[in-house]
């Protein structure tokens, strides 16, 4: 089942600032029809595309207002229906972003869910008995019909929570997991799945996965519900891929999702290696991974050493790799991420090293995060060759440096982020061992100390890791033989006397024994 999980290496799109083929200043479906032979190219065979559902975009697309329906601003269902066709011509994969913890104020669930009578969406949300009673512990809605209650929200105050029941029921209005509400909206989500599988696509990355059972402290409800739909999945679509938005892989699994995204938020430690004041992957050489692989670790032992736990580049969420690493750090982090079990994702644009544009007024929801969604910058002509349309229609502004960086330019340089980044995934992709199920032994890992070492192994083959940020070269003890350079970045690695030493500013793939 979804078998060619076991070497994916995924590309997120952010539809609406990919790529503009009808001079409106918005993606569409058609500029990444256009633009498929470009991921191919770069090594990726596999798609996340951003929620592409009709939708009053309060929130970027996650406030969905109708499921069955793609948003005219990027295409019609028969335009997403030829890209899924596109895609598979030439043997890759696409998955939707499904949301199915909340929809938008404007759905028409919503709408009839609102109405003082009785009625079948009544119970398809999350509401209290009484106008005075707010959710405890969520936003919500409240004056805004003629229904007494008040509605719960997810975030912002635009998506009205959708009922799958609560855990352990407290309060009258909180329904169990078992009554009609709950049971009619996850009938009504396996719908939506059916609808677009049927229509070729090859499953979802689930937003905010563990969040939709309330009151669920251990998330067995959740769990649950989400082992109901694999079943269902199973029987009808076997070979569909289920990647969840949770940030606990131990549980994400053991509900049927084949993987489970690493979150930049909570105890994850994620972005020590990123996004903070010393990054580890920072030449300055004062991060520290220690807590990282800690955590990791945990995460790897609770999955029975799955190890399917996916550490994307960067997503619409978050700044930019580029925001805090540049030039060959950045390298330094790609051989990272494409070398740790999962799959790899890698946001548009990261690959050319694509810059956190600051100071942008808040498009769409987005506000500190629209600097990550800026416009792909493809070459040098008109709006970096995005779109055709006026710069003040795009829908977010251009990174405006004289000196931003473009896939024109960094194709012409064999010494560039993207060419190296080809390499890399090429070198995953010649050997299994580097590939998502391969496992992985921490060498070396200690807390504010270079280099990090890790051992990634399938069958016979063993492949150990070297990676070396920091300005300083760095010497560990070792015992492992380095029998053969398979790749190398930077200065040689030597080995001798039961030390490894290397250089810095460097990182290397070698064949070994295994650990004995």
């Amino acid at each position: 089942m979804a078998q060619w999980l076991d070497n994916a290496i995924f590309y997120e799109i952010y539809p609406q600032s990919f790529k503009d083929t009808n001079s409106d200043g918005i993606g569409d479906f058609n500029g990444i029809i256009e633009k498929l032979d470009y991921i191919r190219e770069l090594g990726c065979n596999a798609i996340w595309m951003n929620p592409c559902f009709e939708s009053p975009f309060g929130d970027a697309g996650y406030d969905v207002a109708d499921y069955y329906k793609a948003a005219p601003r990027y295409g019609t269902n028969d335009d997403l229906k030829r890209l899924f066709d596109e895609v598979h011509k030439r043997d890759m994969h696409l998955l939707l972003d499904l949301v199915p913890g909340h929809t938008s104020v404007e759905h028409k669930w919503f709408l009839e869910s609102m109405k003082a009578e009785k009625n079948e969406f009544s119970d398809r949300y999350v509401w209290t008995d009484n106008i005075w009673e707010s959710p405890e512990g969520m936003g919500c809605l409240r004056g805004i019909s003629d229904r007494n209650g008040s509605c719960a929200v997810n975030f912002f105050s635009s998506q009205p929570a959708l009922n799958y029941g609560f855990y352990k029921p407290e309060r009258p209005w909180q329904q169990p997991v078992d009554a009609p509400g709950p049971q009619a909206t996850v009938a009504e989500l396996k719908n939506i799945m059916r609808f677009w599988l049927g229509l070729g696509c090859d499953g979802f990355r689930v937003d905010m996965a563990g969040s939709l059972v309330k009151q669920d402290e251990d998330g067995k409800g959740t769990i649950r519900l989400w082992q109901d739909i694999r079943a269902f999945l199973d029987e009808e679509f076997p070979d569909a891929a289920m990647v969840s938005e949770w940030g606990e892989p131990d549980k994400s699994l053991q509900g049927g999702f084949h993987m489970d995204f690493l979150l930049h938020f909570g105890p994850s430690h994620y972005n020590d290696l990123f996004r903070c004041e010393e990054p580890y992957f920072s030449g300055r050489g004062k991060g520290d991974a220690g807590e990282f692989v800690k955590k990791y670790k945990e995460n790897y032992d609770k999955t029975a050493g799955k190890g399917l736990i996916c550490i994307p580049s960067g997503n619409h969420d978050m700044a930019r790799l580029a925001a805090y690493l540049q030039g060959d750090e950045l390298k330094m982090a790609f051989a990272f991420l494409l070398s740790m079990p999962g799959a790899p994702f890698i946001y548009y644009g990261d690959e050319i090293g694509m810059r956190y544009v600051e100071n942008l007024t808040s498009v769409e929801g987005g506000y500190d995060r629209t600097g990550s969604r800026s416009p792909m910058q493809w070459d040098n002509t008109v709006n970096a060759g995005f779109s055709c349309a006026v710069r003040e229609k795009l829908y977010i502004p251009l990174d405006s440096s004289p000196d931003r960086p473009t896939v024109q330019e960094q194709m012409a340089d064999p010494d560039s982020l993207y060419h190296e980044i080809r390499r890399l995934i090429a070198l995953r992709q010649a050997h299994p061992a580097l590939q998502s199920k391969g496992k992985i032994d921490f060498i070396h890992a200690e807390s504010h100390s270079y280099p990090l070492v890790y051992l990634r192994s399938m069958a016979e083959e063993q492949i150990l890791v070297l990676l070396n940020p920091s300005d300083t070269p760095a010497v560990f003890e070792c015992t492992l033989p380095l029998s053969e350079k398979l790749y190398s970045f930077g200065g040689d690695i030597t080995a001798g006397e039961g030390k490894i030493s290397v250089p810095a500013g460097s990182y290397g793939f070698y064949r070994t024994s295994p650990i004995q």
